[in-house]
Parts: structure tokens; C-alpha cells; sequence
């Protein structure tokens, strides 16, 4: 075990320890985490920095309020549900249509039809706090439902697929397309069982994917190679990753974001605490990029600039190919 830790620490591979106590505690300070794991604060701060979200239609906040539902999403064939203050993609309820029958029901992005009071009861639970960080009360975000660019059509089951950068001192370090599964249920997180495709940070290709800690060629459901897809408008998704620095004042941070095929690039969130398995779908370790950043750090250079020192930098031309498992 003790070899393994040493040759996985030699290739460059940023273990929980060190990413906890070297980065996260050291360059993300307490105050800011609400600016992050507050969803409606993200928003509101990225609207403030004139970065595209996804539109918000609603927020409720107390018991009393969970009736107003039906009013919110009156005039809406989709939206999506939300804790504020979740993790993991726990909570969250993606309606993609109403039942033609019935106009208090919906249907979810898995095919299931849900009645009007199982919605409200849902919220319910949100506000409570069942799904929030702390386990204090939160509230319930109503927002507009991404629609997928076709690009990732073929490897994609029934969710909206979303892309992870990590951002070291305003620097993008690594990316990874999080693309949901059956298993998921529709969802992009990989503790759900979603796959993760590594990104060549120069041109915006997916690379390997990672399905529970395992290297894969193949969607699981769809059967399409993984490798080779080109993410649309790539520049830009980098230079809004650059400015979440600005925008959360966290120094290791997680951008998450969404491509609508009608607009664009979306903020999705942020995370104070983003995970490890980026590295497996990479086949490379982060700590390698990371020291690269602090050669290379100048407090000077706009997020424009930092998006263009990452593609340079960081190809996977360069890359050290690192055969491993998580597990």
C-alpha cells in the first residue's frame, strides 16, 4: 500500500490529504464558502460579474411558501428543482415536460410521471434541510432546464451533461465532461454513477472516461466511444472558469458548467471542495499542473490570459500517462 502511495505521489497525483490541508485550507478561507455552497449566491454573484446562468424562476424559502409551486411554474413545460445548499446532486428534480392527461402532473428527465402534491412535498423537504450541507433549513431554487447541445447526444442518458474545471489561484488546471447514465438517473455526478471523460485543455477534447474509478472507452448505455468529442465554444468556457477566482475569492475551486444548445455556456455552480477522480479521466495528476501554476502564477494576468496559459501549458501531448485506480 505504502508503494503504491509512494509511486502514485511521485507521478504527480494529488492525494485527499494534501489537497485538504495544502490547497483548501490555505487558499479557501471560511468566509467565502457561502458564496458557493449557497446556490442562490453563486448566482447572484455571477449575474453581478456579467456571467450567463441559467435563468432563475423562483425561490422559496418557508413552508408557507411551498404552495406558490404551481403559481412559479404556471407558464413552464420544464424546469429544474433544487436545494440551494445541496451536495452531490442530491435533491435535485429535473421536469422535462407535463403530462398531456393531466395538467398537475409532470414528467422527470427519467420518464416517470410525478403528481403536483409529490412536487410540493419534495419542497417541502428541501426547505427542511434533508439535503442541505449543514442538515439546517434551506431553500428550494425553481430555474429554467438546460437543453443539451447535440454534441453530446450519443453519450449522454436522458440528463444534461456538465463540465468540470478545476481553477488553481485563477488558473484552469484540469477538466472533465460528466456525462449522466442510466445508473445516474439522467443525473452528471459520478458518485451517482455518471461517467467522467478527461479534457485536452488545448483543444477541448474529451478524453478517457472513468466510471467508478474504472477506465472505460464506452458509454455504458449508449455504447459510443467516449474519446474525441470537441466541447463547443472551449475558450469561452475557460476564461468564465479564470473569473470564478474573481468571483468567489477561493484559490482551489470547482467550476461546473452546462452547454444549452440555444445559450451556450451556463454557470452551473461552484465548489469549494472539488473531488480527485478528475485525475483518473485525465490519467494524469493534478499536482504536477498545480506546481506548473506556481512557476507560472503573475497576479497581473487578466482570466483571458490565465485560460491561455492553460491550453498552452497543459496539452495532452504532455501529459504523463498514469495507469491507476481509486479504489
Amino acid at each position: 500500500m505504502f508503494a503504491t502511495a509512494k509511486s502514485l505521489h511521485a507521478a504527480g497525483v494529488l492525494g485527499l490529504n494534501e489537497r485538504n490541508c495544502e490547497f483548501i485550507m490555505r487558499l479557501n478561507p471560511r468566509r467565502f464558502y457561502p458564496r458557493v455552497d449557497d446556490k442562490a449566491l453563486t448566482k447572484q454573484l455571477a449575474l453581478a460579474a456579467g456571467m450567463a446562468v441559467p435563468e432563475l424562476y423562483g425561490i422559496i424559502d418557508n413552508q408557507r411558501e411551498v404552495r406558490r409551486f404551481a403559481a412559479i411554474v404556471a407558464d413552464r413545460e420544464s424546469f429544474v428543482v433544487k436545494p440551494a445548499q445541496g451536495s452531490g446532486g442530491d435533491g435535485i428534480l429535473v421536469v422535462t415536460g407535463r403530462s398531456r392527461r393531466k395538467r398537475d402532473a409532470y414528467r422527470l428527465s427519467s420518464g416517470v410521471l410525478i403528481s403536483e402534491a409529490e412536487i410540493e412535498h419534495h419542497i417541502s423537504n428541501i426547505v427542511s434541510g434533508q439535503y442541505s450541507l449543514s442538515g439546517n433549513p434551506d431553500k428550494a431554487l425553481i430555474e429554467y432546464c438546460v437543453q443539451f447541445d447535440p454534441v453530446f447526444a450519443e453519450v449522454s442518458y436522458q440528463g444534461v451533461p456538465d463540465i468540470r474545471v478545476i481553477v488553481y489561484r485563477g488558473y484552469p488546471a484540469m477538466a472533465m465532461v460528466r456525462l449522466p447514465t442510466r445508473a445516474s438517473d439522467g443525473k452528471a455526478n459520478l458518485h451517482q454513477g455518471a461517467v467522467g471523460a478527461g479534457v485536452d485543455m488545448s483543444l477541448g477534447e474529451t478524453l478517457t472516461g472513468v466510471l467508478n474509478n474504472h477506465l472505460v472507452d464506452e458509454h455504458p448505455d449508449t455504447g459510443a466511444l467516449i474519446a474525441g468529442l470537441r466541447i463547443p465554444q472551449w475558450d469561452f468556457i475557460l476564461r468564465s472558469s479564470a473569473r470564478g477566482y474573481e468571483v468567489t475569492g477561493l484559490g482551489y475551486l470547482g467550476v461546473d458548467m452546462v452547454i444549452d444548445s440555444q445559450l451556450g455556456p451556463l454557470i452551473l455552480e461552484m465548489n469549494a471542495r472539488p473531488g480527485l477522480n478528475i485525475q483518473i479521466a485525465n490519467r494524469t495528476g493534478l499536482a504536477r499542473r498545480i506546481a506548473r501554476i506556481d512557476e507560472l502564477y503573475d497576479p497581473d494576468i487578466k482570466p483571458a490570459g490565465r485560460a491561455r496559459i492553460a491550453r498552452r501549458e497543459f496539452p495532452v501531448a504532455r501529459q504523463t500517462s498514469i495507469k491507476f485506480d481509486a479504489d
